[in-house]
């Protein structure tokens, strides 16, 4: 969680319908070309290091940037713990529907790589346009089943079979992460490693083989089911999850700035 207070409060629209309304939070940068999008991890925010260096070079770029906050991140309202995939995913759909329909640019970090694979693949779905590129940096695509349930173990299996939450300790923040078996459930109906992904657009994917939470092999995944034209990896030998040191930051901007050309 970062302070954002310095650019003033964000823009708001509403997601979801009945009980369940919420208002997002949006920041976007007005610019040229086609419309760049950040989609922030799990428990992360638009004000994190690297969307905000993405928000320096649009700037300096006179590109469109769009930033949110899903439901229960950031300035966004929503309880973090009730919140799904498919939530998610719903936020992400109302920010591009209403700041950047013309086949945008999709930068997706960790769980936001899953959630820009998932909207790109429903824009196709409902025959619009393919988004113009994706950039992925340590994509968690599936990582509910694959990277929690199947590495939990037993003791923790149990408790959200019985509980319905896990608090789950986290590296990034003094609170533990709830994890519920609800989030677990929901990711289960949203998988996209099970079979080919062809999102109709190119990918660039940089994942740091020192990355504890979404593990280098886990990209090879998402590579393998991807088309072969237009795809990209960038391993980082060094890298870690974050990919927020000044050099991994300039892959990124290189990648990001390449899409769309």
């Amino acid at each position: 969680m970062t302070d954002s207070a310095s650019e003033g409060p964000p823009d708001f629209i509403t997601a979801g319908t009945g009980d369940a309304r919420r208002a997002i939070a949006v920041r976007v940068r007005e610019g040229a070309g086609p419309p760049v999008v950040w989609l922030g991890g799990f428990r992360s925010d638009m004000g994190a290091t690297k969307a905000r260096a993405v928000d320096t070079w649009a700037e300096s770029a006179g590109r469109r940037l769009v930033r949110f906050d899903y439901s229960g991140h950031g300035d966004s309202e929503g309880d973090f713990a009730a919140s799904t995939i498919s939530t998610w995913l719903e936020d992400a759909e109302a920010v591009l529907a209403a700041f950047a329909p013309e086949r945008p640019v999709l930068i997706g970090s960790s769980m936001g790589g899953w959630i820009a694979c998932l909207a790109a693949r429903n824009r196709l779905r409902r025959g619009e346009a393919p988004a113009t590129g994706l950039v992925l940096i340590a994509p968690a695509l599936d990582f509910t089943e694959d990277l929690m349930w199947d590495a939990f173990p037993e003791e923790v299996r149990r408790t959200l079979l019985n509980d319905g939450v896990w608090m789950r300790p986290s590296a990034y923040a003094p609170e533990p992460d709830p994890v519920t078996m609800a989030l677990i459930e929901d990711g289960r109906t949203n998988r996209l490693l099970t079979g080919p992904l062809d999102l109709g657009c190119p990918v660039h994917i940089l994942q740091g083989m020192r990355d504890p939470d979404v593990p280098h092999p886990h990209a090879f995944r998402l590579l393998d089911r991807l088309p072969a034209d237009g795809t990209v990896l960038t391993l980082i030998a060094d890298g870690d999850h974050r990919l927020s040191r000044p050099q991994d930051i300039a892959r990124l901007i290189a990648a990001v700035a390449e899409m769309g050309c």
